[in-house]
């Protein structure tokens, strides 16, 4: 998602999966900016004496990224409201939207604890994701070293690369695929306005399979696996650059500001270049929900030349703003949560 722990030598090739999968499936850019950041702190607990376990780590992980959504559900329902927005809205009524306004619409039509719906879905799509993700990837490691001949032979960095992109990948994808039907559900609980159709979470599960069959909880996946791909590798390569290019500059600045400050832009960077992506998966997740008409007869591509040929291609980007505005807090809140958990979790003795 994402924001999964893993910080320790225990599992190198498994952290660099986790973080790489979770904004790549979700394309989240706290989620991005958040495993960069767990990706350094990985880096720098190397040379610590005591570690974290595997299961310790999921759980530190997995509690920060739940918290740090929960502390940010409330732009990320916006988001989804103005992604959503143009399906079977009038063009003309798409210009006056604003953040404040639509805001201003949830508190007064819904209420306060509207800003959280679809929340509680979304943490708990935490934990089988993260776990999903990290035993995928070690599978997938051990595959792409035995394919490459490298298991014994640490330093090749060409091949750890490729391990690191196909296996990352590979472990997104399957993560994805696996969790994807909870994705689905919580955006169409967080896409509900006045009128409830799914009363909850189990609610939202027997309706879709009984009104859409089972492949209606995989609506969009065309759109989040296509995401993988891309989102690792403008990711990598913004964080690798922007840090290389920063250390240079300032050798003797704060590794965890830097890690921060690069992993934020490396994840708004990648984010802006998939939220299309982003955009036409929530929008096809909610085809046929709760009883309307579909609106996109003719598959991914036809989705993407339809919102272009109807809303422009600014209706590629409804909704990004509040996105970006869940950076600095997103990643700090994982920042906070995730040091603070670690000092308690190292303080209980590991099995390993």
């Amino acid at each position: 998602m994402n924001m999964e722990a893993r910080v320790g030598a225990v599992v190198e090739g498994g952290q660099r999966a986790l973080n790489s999968a979770a904004a790549a499936a979700h394309g989240s850019i706290v989620d991005a900016g958040a495993r960069k950041f767990l990706q350094q702190q990985h880096n720098n607990s190397q040379q610590q004496h005591s570690q974290l376990g595997i299961i310790q780590q999921l759980l530190a992980g997995g509690v920060a990224g739940a918290f740090s959504k929960t502390c940010t559900a409330p732009l990320a329902r916006l988001t989804i409201l103005f992604q959503v927005q143009g399906m079977h809205s009038d063009v003309t009524a798409l210009s006056k939207a604003s953040i404040w306004r639509e805001a201003s619409r949830v508190m007064n039509e819904e209420g306060f604890r509207a800003f959280w719906k679809g929340n509680l879905v979304t943490i708990a799509h935490r934990l089988p994701y993260s776990s999903v993700s990290f035993y995928a990837y070690e599978r997938y490691k051990s595959l792409l070293q035995s394919a490459l001949g490298v298991e014994n032979h640490r330093g090749n960095g060409t091949a750890d690369l490729a391990v690191h992109f196909i296996g990352g990948g590979m472990a997104g994808i399957t993560a994805a695929s696996a969790t994807y039907p909870l994705d689905l559900v919580r955006t169409r609980l967080a896409a509900q306005r006045n009128t409830i159709y799914y009363r909850g979470i189990l609610h939202a599960f027997h309706t879709i399979c009984r009104e859409e069959g089972l492949l209606g909880l995989y609506k969009g996946l065309g759109a989040t696996l296509l995401g993988v791909g891309p989102s690792i590798a403008i990711s990598f390569s913004v964080y690798e650059s922007l840090r290389s290019f920063w250390q240079s500059k300032r050798p003797n600045d704060s590794t965890v500001m830097v890690s921060l400050a690069c992993g934020s832009l490396s994840g708004v960077a990648s984010s802006t270049a998939t939220f299309p992506l982003d955009l036409v998966r929530r929008r096809m997740q909610l085809e046929g929900a709760g009883g309307r008409a579909r609106v996109y007869t003719t598959g991914l591509f036809g989705a993407f030349s339809h919102i272009i040929k109807t809303e422009g291609l600014r209706g590629m980007y409804r909704g990004i703003l509040p996105e970006y505005y869940k950076v600095v807090p997103g990643v700090g809140i994982v920042f906070m949560t995730y040091e603070t958990l670690k000092m308690l979790l190292q303080c209980i003795p590991s099995s390993n």
